[in-house]
């Protein structure tokens, strides 16, 4: 019976051994290190065999079936890990420590740590350019607690909301990859549909000693300082996320050394539903230069794109922040500066997760490469930026820093070109430490004694072709084809047959290979060991190295701010907190703007206390989701700190941004396109203030005619005289036009287009007043729409035209034409049916004139 039919045998030790790991991490996957590989055995094999795509087998039996066992290189264990990571699941990594050769039974193993896809912190299971967050929520006393830890860079901030509503905003924005809650929370309808959920127990959310885990976390004797002494329920799930990553990692997390807070009043409110219809960082088609995200995004630096996504996520409401950051655009457009401190980025690695992975002790050779590397530009970018007269980027110099002992520990320490992992050693530099060159030495120096051991058995034997080598499975050898065999010295003892040749070993050489050996297991131990310490040492420096991260990568946004501010022609806003309103010279959709190949029209807009909602009309294709949308991501760009795609703003206070806009199902919720278009209206109505920018879209299109423009009129009229936010409300229902006549605070524009034959041209342009017609059939044909419906609809609304202007007349009895009812059948317009205007001369124009006036 093999070893791995024995360990599939339930009754064996190692089997045995497996079973209780797996009974202390039911929910995870197993990876139970044997020998080479990772086994997993049962429902792991299964489940990981479908989504790995690998071999699933079976070893033994239990009960009489067998077991399902499957398995992989441990030397290939990070792409698998990064696929399952992909699929939600979570690994606990299961490792020998204990010595073959000393154990009597099966090895001893242990968990070392668990892998979760809110914990990751290596390089090849990360994206580099995106945050990956553990978040854990809870609730208490009314008010919802939120922690959200970046576990690869240390980033760990509190918030603390008043309202499930915002607490669905809040985690739309940050997007865990691993969400946390009490399992004896009954959760919101609209958290269960939350990816990465994972159930923890009650007294992990317990106050006190979440507190309490806090407080030692940080060496703290309260939290004052960190400004969250007065938010429980956030500082609840702070704890419980501490003791997560404590079960998970199994080690010390040395590297979160401080904790910020935010506030839903420092930042313009997004709800998950406006960051989807406004393509911030996700298009549906996955296309990433389709959102807002990949047309802003040049950054130089993992770090800096990082940073851009969380300030795009999170527009700023504090104007003296967003101008420190336009005066800093202002200096680097001088002389192109931003050209030079972008080259100089680009040969900057990623030293905020690496400075993570050092104080984990799970830092590569390469990764103290990057760190050197990216330690020697340091000083370029000093002397760039330091004869700049700025405080902010002053400020960030600072942060930076130039660290120029660490950088001369790097250069003692480490090799030119270190090999990837520690393990194979030849990372240390020479010189760096006496003993462990002695120890090489020795190894070193046996390629010359087994080339002079080799001329000398040649000559000793006449075997001209002998050779004297070394592998790492059979060590060293004197290798003789099988022609001499006749000549092989009776001291020589077989060690290996070949196809061709045998292999053998003299006491001689194996004196030498046990002392050769020995010293290289020492040499590698050693190095290990002095690796280790150099970790430590770098350390210390550790907060110094995660201020100059945290203020590369706001450089490094700044600059790239600059350039997309000069290739793409944007300029400086202007953010009052005296005049309230949004007022936009030649504004554009930054995107449309980039993937369109016709010159993109620009528009203007304005909106002030007296002029709060503007209702949108014009046609299908037409421009108003596109004049709507723009309006909205020039206002947000303008508070993420960058100049904006337009001649000119003028932006007042703006708390929150939302829209709806679009249609869409929520089958999983057992919810229609009309209840999720409600649902978000619903949200807008209850939460926007007199601050609010609003766009919405098309209200009322999921219901019937009578009821869909009932809502949207009574949607409109409560935006107007109960909200007063600024609102764009487009719409297809003309008899909301006539809302400007209502009241004074409401405009009417519209989208121009004309036809031309049965064809229909879109200007794009925004004008003053309702839109004539809507120009449906014309998009129905330009959509390529048979021709022959095309005719059938427009006899169909001939028809209903006329029945409709019939009915007006019974009921009104006088010939006056309502404003909305349709003029399709006054005698005029049926005069006018089969004129073509090109085709008349001067005369029969005039005469045409003299008919019409005689109809009046």
């Amino acid at each position: 019976m093999s070893i791995e039919q024995k360990a599939a045998n339930p009754h064996t030790p190692m089997m045995q051994q497996f079973l209780r790991i797996k009974a202390e991490h039911p929910d995870t996957l197993l990876f139970y290190r044997m020998g080479d590989f990772y086994e997993l055995f049962y429902d792991d094999a299964k489940k990981a065999s479908q989504i790995l795509d690998i071999t699933l087998t079976s070893r033994g039996q239990s009960a009489g079936v067998p077991i399902a066992m499957a398995g992989i290189p441990y030397h290939a264990a990070e792409s698998y890990l990064a696929k399952l990571l992909r699929h939600g699941e979570s690994v606990a990594i299961c490792e020998q420590i204990g010595d073959p050769a000393t154990s009597k039974g099966p090895v001893e193993r242990k968990v070392v740590r668990i892998v979760t896809p809110g914990t990751v912190t290596d390089e090849a299971l990360l994206e580099d350019r995106k945050d990956n967050l553990l978040v854990a929520v809870c609730n208490f006393d009314d008010k919802y607690g939120i922690a959200s830890l970046d576990v690869a860079s240390g980033r760990f901030v509190l918030q603390q909301v008043d309202t499930e509503d915002q607490l669905m905003s809040e985690l739309g924005r940050l997007k865990p990859a691993e969400l946390l809650f009490n399992e004896d929370w009954v959760l919101p309808s609209s958290l269960k549909q939350h990816g990465g959920l994972c159930r923890r127990p009650p007294w992990h959310f317990e106050p006190e000693s979440a507190r309490l885990l806090v407080l030692k976390q940080f060496n703290a004797l309260d939290l004052k300082g960190y400004g969250c002494d007065d938010l429980p329920t956030a500082i609840a799930a702070a704890g419980a996320l501490l003791q997560y990553i404590k079960d998970t990692q199994q080690s010390a997390l040395p590297h979160i050394q401080g904790i910020s807070t935010e506030n839903t009043t420092d930042s313009i409110v997004l709800d998950a539903a406006s960051r989807r219809n406004l393509e911030l960082d996700f298009h549906p088609t996955g296309q990433a230069e389709f959102t807002l995200l990949g047309v802003l995004d040049k950054t130089a630096t993992a770090m800096g794109s990082r940073c851009l996504r969380r300030w795009l996520n999170r527009p700023l409401r504090d104007h003296q922040a967003l101008k420190h950051r336009y005066a800093c655009i202002a200096s680097l457009l001088e002389g192109k500066l931003y050209k030079d401190v972008q080259t100089v980025l680009r040969q900057v690695g990623d030293i905020e997760r690496i400075s993570s992975r050092i104080a984990l002790k799970s830092a590569r050779p390469r990764d103290l490469l990057v760190l050197r590397n990216t330690l020697a530009v340091l000083p370029d970018l000093q002397s760039l930026l330091t004869p700049i007269d700025n405080p902010h980027l002053n400020l960030l110099l600072g942060h930076i820093g130039e660290h120029p002992a660490l950088l001369s520990l790097l250069q003692q320490a480490i090799v030119e070109n270190p090999p990837v992992l520690i393990r194979d050693g030849g990372v240390m530099a020479a010189g760096y430490n006496q003993e462990l060159d002695e120890l090489r030495n020795l190894s070193q120096n046996a390629d010359q004694y087994l080339l002079d051991m080799e001329s000398r058995e040649r000559l000793a034997t006449g075997i001209n072709t002998l050779k004297v080598n070394y592998n790492r499975v059979h060590g060293y050898y004197i290798e003789i084809s099988h022609t001499h065999a006749d000549k092989i010295p009776a001291h020589y003892s077989r060690k290996q047959t070949l196809k061709g040749a045998e292999r053998y070993i003299t006491e001689e050489l194996k004196v030498f290979e046990d002392k050769v050996l020995s010293a290289r297991e020492k040499s590698l131990a050693f190095e290990k060991a002095l690796y280790d310490e150099l970790l430590g040492r770098i350390g210390l420096d550790l907060l110094p190295l995660q201020q100059c991260a945290t203020a590369l990568a706001e450089l490094d946004a700044l600059a790239n701010f600059t350039e997309r501010s000069y290739t793409l022609n944007l300029s400086q806003p202007t953010l009052t907190s005296d005049r309230p309103g949004i007022h936009i010279e030649g504004g554009r959709h930054l995107v449309v703007e980039q993937v369109s190949d016709t010159p993109f029209i620009a528009n203007d807009l304005s909106l002030s206390n007296k002029r709060r909602m503007l209702v949108i009309t014009g046609p299908n294709m037409g421009g108003k989701s596109t004049y709507m949308r723009q309006a909205a991501l020039i206002v947000l760009i303008a508070h993420i700190g960058c100049y904006v795609p337009a001649k000119n703003l003028i932006c007042g206070s703006i708390d929150k941004i939302f829209t709806r806009i679009g249609a869409s199902d929520d089958l999983a919720s057992g919810r229609s396109t009309f209840m999720v278009e409600m649902s978000e209206t619903a949200n807008i109505l209850h939460n926007a203030t007199s601050n609010s920018l609003i766009l919405m879209d098309e209200i009322g299109r999921g219901t019937s005619t009578f009821d869909g423009l009932s809502l949207a009129w009574a949607c409109a009229d409560y935006l107007a005289k109960e909200t007063k936010a600024f609102t764009l409300f487009s719409t297809h229902y003309f008899e909301l036009t006539t809302l400007a006549d209502e009241q004074k605070t409401i405009a009417n524009v519209h989208l121009d287009a004309m036809e031309h034959g049965d064809k229909i041209i879109f200007l794009h342009a925004v004008k003053d007043g309702p839109a004539n017609q809507s120009y449906g059939l014309q998009v129905a044909s330009l959509a390529g729409v048979p021709r022959s419906v095309i005719e059938k609809a427009k006899t169909k609304l001939r028809h209903l035209e006329d029945k409709a202007y019939s009915e007006q007349q019974a009921e009104s009895g006088t010939n006056q034409l309502d404003l909305f009812a349709n003029q399709g059948s006054h005698p005029a317009i049926s005069l006018l049916e089969d004129v073509n205007p090109d085709d008349l001369s001067p005369k029969q124009a005039l005469e045409l004139v003299y008919k019409l006036r005689g109809l009046v």
